[in-house]
């Protein structure tokens, strides 16, 4: 696929001139069959992996020319949102853990030419024969450096043992590995490394120490009000270390009416989309979560960070902060610690942040979620959502906020002060000739 055939599809993405680092992937894919590209997170790595598999990929011919692999659900779902986008005229399929493995097959059973898949998912498929490898020429692993540790590498060794014809690799990451397995077989891979080229990502931060009384969880709360003008906060991360802790902060924000989404590993996979959608989307601004979301979603326009437990590691550390301060954007990160508690070495700050006790700020928000039962699978579109809201709900267009698409349920943004409203408006109305649930989330 040539340069001015897919160029127009990066509108659909928000995107109007490929930057720097995608043009050097996309010349790299001209000169090199492997590609190593090292890049900060948020500066566009999606993109700069699927443009070059475009240039690779033949015309679509009921082949599986590609598989992206990617060590998370979320990472997963989120390239392919990216994908289908791009690579307009091609099948793409998603696999992973906690997905219907019957919808999977069906996908399936029509052979998509891109599949993106988790490790064990993609392998389980593998050994079930519902995906014929034999023709894969294209394989790229994002987050390589999470994806070849030791958890997956037994399923990554047995998924190269079975690409036999792949000949082609893309291996990117925000953070450089030093040594590759012996099984990957690359000679003599281009390295892009863009580590240092998204500027001082440090001089954009300012990181404040903040002192909490005996009570942590109300310190907290009176943090959040300070750093608030008016009611609606902004997108706000407040990292713990565990997940019952996760739960206990979220519960108590919640129980003083502050719209805030809890994440961690333990939830379904549906609720850790939820909340990720509704921290993207507005309705609720602030995420309570375990280092689960420190990498490996796509998560943009966070204002803050707030650490209240400190991270157990240097590496979670430069993780969690890289969710702020992206690309040319500042961030300001606030490290709770109580009275006599020592910073871990690896933390510095540049100041102490006094708490506004009289700050009174709501933390609410003037967006909310409204969860509709059906999605892609039942043919359901975006535009269809759209009309069906404005024609059966009387919402006006731009009164719609981001709708998300899943297999079979959407999540659309409305207005909070119309949305308990509107579902009960429209819970006999019909979409598409059918009548849907809706709920407010």
């Amino acid at each position: 696929m040539r340069e001015k055939e897919f160029l127009p599809n990066l509108q659909k993405l928000g995107i109007s001139e490929i930057n720097e680092m995608q043009r050097r992937s996309m010349a790299a894919a001209s000169e090199s069959k492997e590609i190593i590209l090292v890049s900060p997170t948020g500066s566009g790595k999606t993109v700069a992996f699927t443009l070059p598999m475009l240039k690779w990929l033949n015309p679509a011919a009921g082949r599986v020319q590609a598989i992206i692999i990617a060590p998370s659900r979320e990472l997963v779902i989120q390239i392919a949102g990216v994908v289908r986008d791009l690579a307009s005229g091609y099948k793409v399929s998603a696999l992973y853990g906690g997905h219907n493995v019957e919808d999977e097959v069906n996908t399936l059973s029509v052979t998509p030419d891109i599949i993106i898949a988790t490790p064990g998912r993609l392998l389980d498929h593998l050994k079930r024969g519902n995906v014929d490898p034999s023709s894969t020429r294209i394989l790229i692993l994002d987050e390589y450096d999470k994806s070849l540790e030791l958890g997956f590498e037994d399923d990554m060794r047995k998924i190269f043992n079975r690409l036999k014809n792949a000949s082609r690799f893309i291996l990117t990451s925000a953070t450089r590995c030093d040594t590759l397995p012996a099984f990957l077989k690359l000679s003599s891979p281009t390295e892009l490394d863009f580590s240092e080229n998204s500027g001082n990502v440090r001089e954009r931060m300012r990181i404040y120490r903040v002192f909490t009384e005996k009570d942590k969880l109300e310190s907290l709360l009176q943090l959040l009000r300070s750093i608030t003008e008016g009611d609606i906060p902004q997108k706000s991360i407040v990292f713990v270390n565990y997940r019952e802790s996760a739960v206990r902060v979220a519960d108590f924000l919640k129980k003083h009416h502050v719209a805030c989404a809890l994440y961690h590993g333990e939830l379904d996979q549906y609720q850790r989309e939820d909340a990720i959608t509704m921290f993207n989307n507005g309705s609720a601004p602030i995420l309570v979560a375990t280092d689960l979301a420190a990498r490996g979603l796509d998560i943009r326009g966070v204002s803050n960070i707030i650490h209240y437990h400190q991270p157990l590691t240097e590496e979670t550390n430069t993780h969690r902060n890289g969710r702020t301060a992206r690309v040319d954007a500042t961030g300001d990160i606030y490290m709770l610690t109580g009275p006599d508690e020592e910073l871990k070495p690896f933390v510095s700050t540049d100041g102490v942040y006094k708490v506004y006790e009289q700050a009174s700020s709501r933390l609410m928000s003037d967006k909310a979620t409204i969860r509709i039962s059906a999605g892609r699978k039942e043919k359901l579109s975006k535009g269809d959502i759209v009309g069906f809201l404005c024609k059966e709900g009387g919402l006006a267009a731009d009164e719609i906020g981001n709708i998300t698409l899943s297999d079979h349920h959407a999540l659309v943004a409305v207005p909070a002060a119309k949305a308990a409203a509107l579902v009960r408006q429209l819970a006999s109305a019909k979409i598409k000739g059918t009548k849907r649930k809706l709920i407010l989330l």
